[in-house]
């Protein structure tokens, strides 16, 4: 039976290398997979899925209208899985559309993203998948500035943490770290 899986975490813990490793794997076999990310995410280009150890895979892209059960429909062949990078992205009728997806087309969707984002508030998209996945597990990484698991993205500009501003703002490791609680409320001076 198809199930939805929610695979979250801070910045830098691996989902997108995770989604392309699953695609490998399924691919291998023989089984055909489904990629998406969201338009939001330009960091590599658009449309496509980039981890920062260098690998990355062409996507479809979803946008705010994007009917996610539709697109699906679309494809001709035998779906095992949809991948989906970027689901801190997707908005509520999005989520519910990842739900029909397994339940009534019995597809496994596998979703990858942050859970918070740098004020420490959930994106509406984690938000729904938290309430409806069948499963969630967290992806773990370590605190840029000592060896705790990190559970926060730490915003950072000119050296220095920021608390304020727009809730998406796209970046890297130019503009993001991946920090423990003691270090997100408490930001070294210099950064």
């Amino acid at each position: 039976m198809a199930q939805l899986f929610f695979k979250y975490g801070a910045m830098n813990s691996g989902k997108s290398i995770e989604i392309l490793k699953v695609a490998h794997n399924y691919e291998e076999q023989g089984k055909s997979v489904i990629l998406m990310t969201s338009v939001i995410d330009d960091r590599d280009e658009v449309g496509y899925i980039s981890s920062r150890i260098g690998l990355k895979r062409e996507a479809e892209v979803i946008s705010e209208d994007t009917n996610i059960f539709e697109e699906v429909q679309k494809h001709d062949k035998n779906i095992a899985c949809l991948l989906l990078d970027e689901a801190q992205f997707l908005n509520k009728d999005q989520i519910i559309q990842l739900t029909k997806i397994v339940d009534d087309l019995n597809i496994p969707v596998m979703a990858f993203g942050l859970k918070n984002d740098f004020q420490n508030e959930l994106f509406e998209g984690t938000k729904y998948l938290l309430l409806l996945a069948d499963k969630l597990e967290e992806m773990k990484t370590i605190c840029w500035f000592c060896t705790k698991k990190a559970s926060m993205n730490m915003r950072v500009l000119n050296g220095k943490a920021v608390f304020d501003g727009e809730q998406i703002a796209v970046g890297g490791n130019d503009m993001y770290y991946p920090v423990c609680r003691r270090h997100y409320f408490n930001p070294p001076e210099n950064i």
